[in-house]
Parts: C-alpha cells; sequence; structure tokens
C-alpha cells in the first residue's frame, strides 16, 4: 500500500508526496508536529498538516530569508530571529563574523527539540555560544527588547491560528521599536499565486512604518506553487543601492550568491503590482 502526505494548501488546492515511513508524531501545546521519510525531499518536517522544512529544499528557503538582510546592513551585531525553531535561520546567520549575539524567539519548544533530533545538519547552529534559545511568545519578546536588533528575521509559519499575529501591523510596529536606529526586518510573506491580498497588506504595513521597503522572490519547491515572496522593511539601508562589491562574499551557500543579491527584486510584472496601494481584491 502506497502512503502518501497531503497538504491542503488552498480549498482548491492540494499538493503530495509519498511517505516511507513516519519518524515521529506529537501533538505539542500549539500544535501537531509530525516528521516524515519521503522519497522525494527526504526527512519532512509537517505542522499542523503543513511542510515547514525538508532535508532537499531547505537550503533554498533558508539562504533565502537570511541573506539578503544579513548582506544589506553593514555590521549586523544583533540578530532576532522570530519562530524558526528548525534552526536553519540561525545556521545562516552565524556565517556573518560581525554576529554578536544570534537569539531565537520560538513558541514550541517541541519543534526546537525535533529539529535537532531528526534534522541535525539544520540544527546546528544552536550549540553555537553565540545563540540564545527563548522559548516562548516571540511577539512578547519583541515587545519587551526595544533598541536591541541590528537585524529582525521572522521565519513565521502560515498566517493561521497563532501565527497570524506575525503579519498584522501591532507586531510589526512593535519590530520598529525593537530595532536600533538603522535595523531592518524581512519576512517571509507566502505565494504570489496563492496568497496575493495577504502580500499586498503586509507590503503597506510596512511600507507605513520604514523608509525603506522592498520585495523580492524566490523559489522553494515544497511551499504552496513554488514561488514564495519576502519583504523587507528597514529604517536606513536600501538594498537597491547596494553595491555589489560591497557585499559580503559567501562560497558555501548552494541558492545564495552575491551576484543574485539584485536580481532576486526583478519581480514579474503581476508581482511587482502587489506592491502597490491600489488594494488586490
Amino acid at each position: 500500500m502506497e502512503l502518501w502526505f497531503t497538504e491542503r494548501q488552498t480549498p482548491a488546492l492540494q499538493w503530495s508526496c509519498r511517505v516511507t515511513k513516519t519518524l515521529y508524531s506529537e501533538k505539542t501545546p500549539y500544535q501537531q508536529l509530525d516528521i516524515f521519510e519521503t522519497e522525494q525531499f527526504g526527512r519532512m518536517m509537517v505542522l499542523d498538516g503543513m511542510v515547514m522544512t525538508t532535508d532537499q529544499d531547505e537550503f533554498a528557503y533558508h539562504e533565502l530569508l537570511t541573506h539578503i538582510a544579513m548582506s544589506t546592513h553593514p555590521n549586523p551585531k544583533q540578530v532576532l530571529v522570530v519562530g524558526g525553531g528548525d534552526g536553519g535561520v540561525i545556521r545562516e546567520v552565524l556565517r556573518y563574523p560581525t554576529v554578536e549575539r544570534a537569539v531565537l524567539a520560538e513558541i514550541d519548544g517541541a519543534v526546537v527539540e525535533a529539529a535537532k533530533r531528526f534534522f541535525p545538519q539544520i540544527a546546528v547552529g544552536f550549540q553555537d555560544p553565540k545563540v540564545t534559545i527563548q522559548i516562548g511568545d516571540g511577539i512578547d519578546y519583541v515587545r519587551l527588547h526595544k533598541d536591541q536588533f541590528d537585524v529582525i528575521i521572522i521565519d513565521s509559519t502560515e498566517p493561521v491560528g497563532p501565527g497570524e499575529k506575525l503579519f498584522e501591523s501591532p507586531f510589526y510596529q512593535s519590530v520598529a521599536e525593537a530595532l536600533t536606529e538603522d535595523g531592518l526586518v524581512v519576512a517571509q510573506t507566502e505565494s504570489p499565486w496563492v496568497n496575493q491580498q495577504l502580500i499586498h497588506d503586509v507590503f503597506q504595513r510596512m511600507d507605513h512604518l520604514f523608509p525603506v521597503t522592498r520585495l523580492y522572490l524566490g523559489h522553494v519547491p515544497t511551499y504552496p506553487s513554488g514561488s514564495w515572496t519576502f519583504t523587507l522593511g528597514s529604517k536606513k539601508y536600501d538594498p537597491l543601492k547596494k553595491q555589489t562589491d560591497e557585499l559580503p562574499t559567501l562560497t558555501d551557500t548552494r541558492y545564495y550568491h552575491p551576484k543574485l543579491y539584485h536580481a532576486l527584486f526583478q519581480l514579474p510584472r503581476f508581482v511587482e503590482q502587489l506592491t502597490s496601494k491600489k488594494t488586490t481584491r
């Protein structure tokens, strides 16, 4: 008998992957956590029926979410990751020698423990002495730590349940207050094919708070549609004005490289239109 994991991505769209084995299953205080072995993508972490990360394509998402913001800021010393319990963003942040402290604010400690056990190559950064893990509500953590971080990276789940507040204006206001005077934030902002209104709304919310707001686009095959957007808000530094020769040289990444930095901001017309003030409804 064939076993398949199916993610219901929208009421009209589903995505499936053949499963060879269920490695772990737990109902945490916050969500259903499952780890599967799959034929196509290796080990897969699933939260509440939605793919969070896999062995085969995790580098695409984690590098896209991390390296634009970290390369845009000229001297990122204090970095906060909200969510990201698998550790992939922390791993990428630690590639920058300027980093003195990297804080992970993750609400579900079970995700961190599962990542250490089943995805050690992703969670490897948790062992670094620069890293502090705060298990608790990331929204509260941001609100209570004003003017502390050069870069904040929001590695959130989909905008449902507890994750919904991570896409709303009050949270972005707290993020702006938690950043230093030249700080910047980046957030994953879902698929331009199935989450157009969300992308539009988040862009407008950040644009209201930050002098510089930019949308960029990459590809993550296990996420809905495979196309994925990221929204950056900056108090000072504009990635479009950054010179290529000013970018840090990263030689051991698999998706990102400095020549890709500016190219990611060259958007298809229908995606670029999501940044206009006109509603997409």
